[in-house]
């Protein structure tokens, strides 16, 4: 970043996307909060040299609303993902996948927020758009439709959530691989929920907090 800085300048296209990519990479190693300052300054230069609606300033204000989501702030990357949505469905179409990227988003955040019937509406949608458009093996049909079986586990519609579930590990183990991140989530959960399952625990639920890996661009 200091380089592009140094020899581009510090409104250069290539040194506002150094600078979301440093962003990126303290998001990914837990340090939400550094990500958030510099992302809340990639969006600003963003929407000033290039507009609200142009394609990079759309995937700025949508990392912003990750980092503020990791960092617990989950009504205000709801506010942002819900214009993110908007925008996209406006200016890409229903079926963009970066519009389809955005609903999903939209619907982890409605599920951390315990908008559980919210987050099944969107999260229904978007497994019918992507077996649609990206056929039922794709990763990202495979990773809808596990977020989809979590929300139907915390709704109480546990038979519906687990033979999904199996669904996607069965389609996991043979798309992704055994030893992939994906499929060991969906192994994990489906573990959890079976043995969650067996016991007669007079009906209290503990939270199993089962998402797998949130979509992000």
């Amino acid at each position: 970043v200091a380089d592009f800085e140094r020899l581009l300048g510090d409104d250069h296209p290539n040194t506002l996307l150094a600078r979301s990519n440093l962003a990126d990479s303290y998001r990914q190693a837990g340090r939400a909060g550094e990500a958030i300052v510099i992302e809340e300054r990639v969006l600003a230069d963003f929407e000033r040299l290039l507009g609200d609606d142009h394609p990079h300033t759309l995937l700025a204000r949508a990392n912003l609303a990750h980092s503020y989501q990791q960092a617990g702030r989950t009504g205000e990357a709801m506010a942002i993902e819900e214009r993110v949505l908007a925008d996209s469905e406006r200016l890409l179409g229903t079926d963009h996948p970066d519009t389809l990227l955005a609903r999903g988003n939209l619907a982890a955040s409605y599920y951390d927020a315990g908008r559980t019937g919210e987050a099944m509406a969107i999260e229904e949608r978007v497994l019918a758009d992507r077996e649609r458009l990206l056929g039922t093996d794709h990763p990202h049909t495979l990773l809808a439709r596990g977020n989809l079986a979590a929300s139907y586990y915390d709704a109480g519609r546990t038979g519906e959530a687990t033979g999904l579930m199996e669904r996607v590990l069965a389609d996991s183990e043979r798309v992704l691989g055994t030893d992939h991140p994906d499929t060991r989530a969906a192994a994990d959960q489906l573990r959890s929920w079976r043995m969650l399952q067996s016991r007669d625990d007079g009906g209290t639920r503990p939270d199993v907090g089962g998402r797998q890996p949130r979509d992000v661009g």
